[in-house]
């Protein structure tokens, strides 16, 4: 059952990981920094909003609008290390006195 944590807290971190190089690119694509024709750019911009919008999206129902601050990549993040506080605190522990 560790095993399974284990791979979940792994995934999350891949998860944060994606959220952040996806809010990184947001900014790059915003000042003109990487050129979007690029076809290279264009596929990682695309892999990296499939990834991340339906997520963003979820929780920007939820969010009051702000104007041009997107605050979703943030409530994502803190939604990530919350859960990976809870995995290594509390539910990894009580599996491992728990003899599963």
């Amino acid at each position: 059952m560790l095993a399974v944590t284990y791979v979940l807290y792994q995934a999350l971190n891949l998860y944060w990981w994606i959220v952040i190089a996806s809010a990184v690119l947001s900014w790059l694509y915003a000042f003109n920094i990487v050129n979007p024709g690029n076809p290279f750019v264009d596929s990682v911009g695309r892999f990296l909003w499939q990834m991340t919008e339906p997520v963003y999206r979820r929780i920007r129902r939820v969010l009051p609008d702000l104007g041009g601050i997107d605050l979703s990549p943030l409530v994502v993040l803190f939604a990530i290390m919350f859960l990976q506080y809870l995995i290594a605190v509390y539910i990894n522990p009580a599996i491992y006195s728990a003899g599963i």
